[in-house]
């Protein structure tokens, strides 16, 4: 047997051997894994530090591009007033989505107060006739307590032969009686358990626009871009304004010195009198009230309305004249509009 053993080795031995040699292979596998993953990660850091290089790259260009515009005396006062049209364009731009978000947040409020009416009345008028219900059952328990009352004084008061040949029908009657007043007390409690869920039930959550809703939106933000469009176009940079939002600087020349300080008063005049312009909230319902005339929209469940169908400028004065041109706002997406109409 000892010969045996050293031959083919104990059992045991080899049990355990075996385990270690799982052991080293599943680590193995897991130091394969994570190994993997770890070069994955390099690659992807790679990647991430390679997109920073070129982007920074890229800035230092066009800060070196606009570092040559500056110190060029011909065409510095042309960098000045490139920012500042871009800079009123930007401005008209947040005027605008404000604008949206206020109006987004008011017909919000409006429909909501309207629905939280509509539900408390709705809950008040559950109340109402919870309350009835529970009158209706106080009344019904007196009666079932002064009947059960009245039938066990006259149980007690029968004398021995009446209680003989009456006194298990009576017994019978106020058992029943017991029963139904237990039953009456139970609903009642019910009943007063429903109206404390009816006082304390909370409102309902805060609820989206329908599509109407964000139609009627999206027409007062056409009207108000309108609005804008035309106070610039009178100064004739609205064209001007959208042109460096879309081009880099140094691809538009505005003309000499004194031509760009020209410009540059015109900005500022025109900047200013948009501060101080208001009391035209008349002027852009009537004129959301025509551009809704003309609007068509891809579907029904669509807000948005076609930018072909909407090219009607509409000039509304003083004395209510109307006067059209056309000024395609949505499909040029002046005021960047485009994502600031409601959806």
């Amino acid at each position: 047997m000892s010969s045996l053993t050293a031959i083919f080795g104990n059992s045991a031995e080899k049990t355990q051997d075996s385990d270690k040699l799982m052991d080293l292979y599943w680590n193995r596998a897991e130091l394969k894994k994570e190994f993997a993953g770890m070069r994955k990660e390099q690659w992807r850091l790679k990647d991430l530090v390679r997109e920073q290089e070129g982007a920074t790259a890229r800035l230092q260009q066009k800060l070196d591009h606009l570092e040559s515009l500056l110190v060029d005396p011909d065409w510095a006062h042309n960098v000045v007033v490139y920012y500042q049209l871009r800079g009123l364009a930007r401005k008209c731009e947040r005027k605008l989505a404000r604008f949206a978000e206020q109006l987004k947040q008011q017909r919000e409020q409006k429909k909501h107060s309207t629905v939280l009416v509509d539900w408390n009345e709705k809950r008040k008028a559950e109340g109402r006739s919870v309350e009835g219900e529970i009158l209706d059952k106080l009344d019904r328990i007196q009666q079932l307590e002064d009947q059960l009352e009245s039938e066990q004084h006259r149980l007690t008061s029968m004398s021995g032969m009446a209680r003989w040949f009456r006194g298990r029908s009576v017994m019978k009657l106020v058992d029943s009686l017991a029963v139904s007043l237990e039953a009456a007390v139970q609903e009642e409690k019910g009943l007063r358990e429903r109206l404390k869920e009816i006082k304390t039930r909370q409102p309902p959550d805060h609820q989206g626009l329908d599509i109407a809703a964000k139609r009627s939106i999206n027409l007062m933000i056409l009207a108000f871009a309108q609005q804008l469009y035309i106070h610039f176009a009178d100064a004739g940079i609205a064209a001007l304004m959208k042109e460096a939002t879309e081009k880099s600087v140094g691809s538009v020349n505005y003309g000499n010195q004194y031509e760009c300080a020209q410009l540059l008063e015109t900005i500022h005049k025109a900047a200013d009198r948009l501060q101080t312009s208001s009391n035209f909230v008349d002027v852009l319902q009537k004129r959301a009230q025509f551009i809704g005339n003309d609007a068509r929209y891809p579907g029904e469940s669509n807000p948005v309305p076609l930018a072909g169908s909407v090219v009607t400028l509409y000039r509304i004065d003083g004395n209510g004249l109307v006067r059209e041109s056309e000024a395609d706002i949505a499909g040029q997406n002046y005021w960047g509009i485009s994502k600031i109409f409601s959806r």
